[in-house]
């Protein structure tokens, strides 16, 4: 029984697996001043070409998002974010943990725009009694499978300039936000158009870890203090430059995203195909197929999905998740049975 559930069940990439088990004896100093994490750092700032952008590993993406969020932020400030932001939703209250209060706006689709950024603040206003937004959160791809394209992130992030916030780009799926069809950003313009982004590897081929891209001189003083602090600096980090360095040699990253994006547009393809109705209209790896319940017991007998929302008395939205493992058997058995539903 294939599952579908999530898209990190599987540990790392063949390559990643094989560098690190060539570099297993080295010996390297520690917490990330290794020459694998300098040219991991190296090969993405060719990639993003941002030759000066900082570039710093961490493990996990929660851990990444409150260590930087808390380290931009004056005590008074909060973080906007769209309501179903992973930070918002999904993170147990970590960024909270940090003195700094998440502040949600109901998005769509899981995307917010300038405009809803420039209403939020002017709520807000001139009021110390009130916590003050310091910084914009979004995701790409979103918490919904969605995506930003170049006019929307261009909008927002003038926005945030405009009204002196930071953008913060959570890069957990970023390889397959890039991939995307919907999509019309290169590397090099995600670059330009935000203060700090993430580049996800957990879900992306590795076996864990998300490196950090910090654009704006303003957030790059004494970062890994701050990483110190939180308990976030790896004593084995070249663990994670290693890993880096596989994704980034020959594009290896967004091959297979690129793989991933294809893969789940057959699935959405065979459900529209079907007539099925989605939840959201995803162009990326998250699927949100709305499905009775006769036709959930019927994908129970082969296939483990997530289960998303009840949206009426006879109905489930459910999430699929392709992943870079994801054989293409499980994916053709997965088309079969959507034709037979």
């Amino acid at each position: 029984m294939y599952n579908f559930s999530c898209d990190y069940l599987e540990g790392c990439h063949p390559a990643v697996l094989k560098a690190l088990t060539e570099t297993n004896l080295e010996q390297n100093p520690g917490y990330g001043m290794d020459p694998h994490c300098a040219h991991a750092a190296d090969m993405i700032r060719a990639t993003f070409k941002c030759p000066e952008a900082d570039v710093h590993f961490l493990v996990g993406g929660t851990q990444v998002n409150a260590t930087l969020i808390a380290s931009a932020l004056r005590p008074f400030e909060g973080v906007l974010c769209a309501a179903t932001g992973h930070i918002n939703v999904h993170e147990t209250g970590a960024v909270e943990a940090t003195g700094h209060k998440v502040l949600p706006i109901k998005g769509k689709d899981g995307r917010i725009s300038g405009t809803q950024v420039s209403v939020e603040v002017a709520l807000q206003g001139d009021n110390e009694h009130t916590v003050k937004p310091g910084m914009v959160y979004i995701s790409q791809s979103t918490e919904l499978g969605t995506v930003y394209d170049r006019a929307a992130l261009v909008d927002l992030y003038h926005t945030c300039q405009d009204l002196g916030l930071y953008l913060y780009i959570d890069g957990a799926r970023l390889g397959v936000g890039l991939q995307a069809e919907t999509c019309d950003l290169m590397p090099a313009d995600l670059a330009k158009l935000c203060d700090a982004f993430t580049i996800g590897g957990t879900k992306n081929g590795a076996l864990f870890g998300e490196a950090l891209v910090i654009l704006n001189p303003e957030l790059k003083k004494d970062f890994r203090y701050m990483m110190k602090r939180q308990g976030c600096m790896l004593a084995k980090g070249r663990l994670l430059g290693v890993q880096f360095e596989a994704l980034m040699e020959k594009d290896l990253y967004f091959t297979m995203a690129k793989k991933v994006v294809d893969q789940a547009m057959r699935v959405r393809d065979a459900l529209l195909k079907r007539g099925l109705p989605l939840l959201i209209d995803s162009p990326t790896n998250q699927l949100f197929p709305i499905l009775t319940d006769d036709q959930l017991e019927k994908m129970d007998e082969h296939f483990i999905y997530e289960t998303w929302e009840r949206v009426d008395e006879k109905s489930t939205a459910v999430r699929l998740c392709v992943s870079w493992a994801t054989p293409d058997e499980a994916v053709d058995q997965l088309i079969e049975l959507i034709g037979k539903l």
